[in-house]
């Protein structure tokens, strides 16, 4: 009967943290949300609660790395566009601010809002020209994407690294 129960909230456990790795992927559609980080922290848990050794210290680094690489690919992604269709540092910073306050005024989507629009009225303002101002907003728009593509798709192999984990861990 303990074997069985052991079994069970094993079980549990891992669907748990499956589920909030799986909300961490979904919610990666929000820009601001930090998805990355929430399905390291669910692999960081478990590697807590089950232990990590031998080949879990691989699939954990492997996961950590790919979390980096995801928070780093988001801000290059929608940096590069902009700048190649000419923004400067400064309108690109506030942008940042302005999707960080869009957030925490209009949550989850104020972001979406808030930093086109702060980097549109600075371009704007530092260009005097409407079509420039939009070119390099919809360029950041354009990255976006991109960063959306590339962390949802680090974030699968996220998963998929701590399920093969996981399973040669538990015997799942």
């Amino acid at each position: 009967m303990t074997d069985f129960i052991s079994t069970l909230l094993t079980e549990f456990a891992t669907a748990a943290l499956l589920l909030v790795m799986l909300i961490g992927l979904f919610g990666m559609i929000i820009p601001i949300f930090p998805g990355g980080v929430i399905i390291w922290l669910a692999a960081l848990i478990y590697g807590i609660v089950f232990g990590i050794s031998g080949w879990g210290w691989v699939f954990f680094i492997l996961i950590t790395l790919l979390m980096i690489a995801g928070i780093v690919s988001d801000d290059l992604l929608m940096a590069t566009s902009a700048r190649r269709h000419g923004a400067n540092w400064g309108s690109l910073a506030l942008a940042y601010l302005g999707g960080i306050a869009g957030t925490i005024l209009l949550p989850p989507f104020g972001g979406l809002l808030g930093a086109p629009l702060v980097l549109y009225i600075s371009e704007y303002g530092r260009k005097r020209s409407r079509s420039q101002a939009w070119q390099i907003t919809r360029a950041m728009l354009v990255g976006w994407g991109w960063s959306f593509v590339a962390r949802f798709f680090l974030g699968l192999i996220m998963i998929a690294t701590w399920l093969i984990w996981a399973s040669t861990n538990t015997g799942l």
